[in-house]
């Protein structure tokens, strides 16, 4: 996932299309960023400007009682009559009432930018942009600082900060994007009065534990979002009532060109938080009451994806991903090194594949990752270790990577001996890139089979670490 310091982010309209009030409505909030991400592609304060608010149409209010917002003005009113919804929605109570300010316009932007530009989303963002370009996720032109601000050229609504734990309504906001907006960031602020967002946050170095997390706080938001709102709750409670809503935010990103013409991993990235998120709370409610949820978070987005990884009889027989950690590379330095994670995993072999059933089948064995991206002399190489729940799975993924990264290069079908647990391809030099040598190679480290995948420079001799360093643990 683009990495996205975990956190949560402010509300950025987009512009409303033509047709049928409900289906403007979802169609509109489908997106310009998981995305950078995400995914914020890499700041906290950009993921949720794709997703929230949902919806642009008013959501009917009630009387709140007791518990009105510190702070006066034009939208005090507003968030006191939000709070008994979201209450009754979530099972939970504010333990303190939120705090309400409003800000310009410029004031908005300059925060926003501010968490752009700090140290460690700049870190983030280079070195992601590094791998997905080695990766062929996104073009070697592609600047991912200079597309997430573009994305942050729409107009922003509002947002929670944790940090300061105020929601903060813009000067002027329109008012028919102003209810969902509100009902969005105050589940934010409810969700930060039970949980602890500061140690997620500080989870930078496990972007698929972080992303996890993160699609639950934001799939929250939305699930709430759209069961308080009159035109869209009595839709999402329909049988397929939400897979017709999820369709609806798909078909509408092609009304926001910029997100529209991001490569299609900072795409999904961006949506995964929402969509994948929301759908995992949907299914959670189904099964379990939903003011647990917070209390027992998934801790990997293969737990997300998948039920039978996170919905068992006890938590101890949950699907929870190995920890893998790379040696010192003997060449070069460390640029950057995180983990993918079954989705992530997915995009890379979709990308390349064509197929999503066939990257779905391949990244559904993971038991955990690690990547690194090395800055040699003679240019960037990424190094992924992933290690398997069967010798059957790391087989089928040692073949479909294999391809994917032929197709890649756009290479012909090479031959292997059968059963070959080694692969290598030489990749020849091409317009405006120098030649490089792709391996990969099934092994066995502490009695798990583990599949080594490296794209490195040619001239930088191949192997940049010794493998038989590699730790795995729990």
């Amino acid at each position: 996932m683009i990495p996205t310091p975990f956190s949560f982010r402010p509300s950025v309209p987009d512009r409303p299309q033509a047709g049928h009030a409900a289906s403007r409505a979802l169609a509109s909030r489908a997106l310009p960023l998981r995305a950078l991400a995400s995914r914020a592609l890499a700041s906290r304060a950009l993921a949720s400007r794709i997703f929230a608010p949902l919806l642009l149409t008013v959501a009917a209010t009630a009387a709140c009682g007791d518990r009105r917002p510190k702070g006066d003005g034009p939208y005090a009113e507003l968030v006191a009559d939000a709070i008994p919804r979201i209450e009754r929605e979530l099972g939970l109570t504010f333990k303190t009432a939120p705090v309400l300010q409003t800000r310009s316009r410029e004031e908005v932007k300059a925060f926003v930018m501010q968490q752009l530009t700090s140290e460690r989303a700049k870190a983030q963002i280079e070195g992601q942009q590094a791998a997905y370009r080695v990766l062929g996720l996104a073009p070697d032109t592609l600047d991912l600082g200079a597309l997430l601000q573009r994305l942050l050229e729409e107009q922003i609504v509002g947002y929670y900060d944790p940090a300061t734990k105020v929601l903060y309504v813009v000067d002027g906001a329109p008012k028919a994007l102003l209810t969902q907006t509100v009902t969005h960031e105050l589940v934010h602020a409810l969700q930060d009065q039970y949980i602890r967002i500061d140690s997620i946050q500080a989870l930078t170095d496990n972007a698929d534990r972080q992303g996890s997390a993160q699609a639950i706080l934001e799939g929250q938001a939305v699930f709430t979002q759209l069961l308080a709102d009159p035109n869209a709750g009595p839709m999402l409670k329909m049988p397929g009532g939400w897979d017709r809503i999820r369709d609806m935010v798909r078909d509408g990103q092609g009304s926001m060109p910029v997100f529209a013409s991001a490569p299609r991993a900072v795409r999904e990235g961006l949506l995964f938080p929402y969509l994948g998120g929301a759908d995992f709370v949907r299914r959670f409610t189904e099964k379990r009451p939903i003011n647990e949820l917070l209390t027992d978070l998934p801790v990997s987005t293969k737990q997300i994806l998948n039920d039978n990884a996170y919905f068992t009889a006890t938590p101890a027989e949950r699907d929870v991903p190995r920890t893998i950690t790379l040696p010192a590379p003997t060449v070069g330095t460390v640029l950057y090194t995180n983990t993918f994670g079954e989705f992530e995993a997915r995009l890379v072999l979709v990308q390349h594949l064509k197929d999503e059933v066939l990257a779905r089948r391949a990244a559904g064995g993971m038991d955990g990752d690690q990547y690194a991206v090395i800055r040699t002399v003679q240019g960037d190489a990424v190094v992924w270790a992933t290690v398997w729940d069967t010798p059957v799975d790391a087989a089928d993924f040692l073949d479909l990577m294999t391809d994917a990264s032929r197709r890649r290069y756009e290479m012909a079908r090479q031959a292997f001996p059968e059963g070959a647990t080694t692969r290598r391809l030489d990749i020849p030099a091409g317009k405006g890139r120098s030649a490089r040598t792709v391996t990969l190679a099934l092994e066995q480290r502490d009695g798990q089979p583990v599949v080594l995948f490296m794209d490195t420079p040619a001239a930088s001799g191949g192997s940049l670490f010794d493998p038989t360093k590699i730790k795995i643990g729990r």
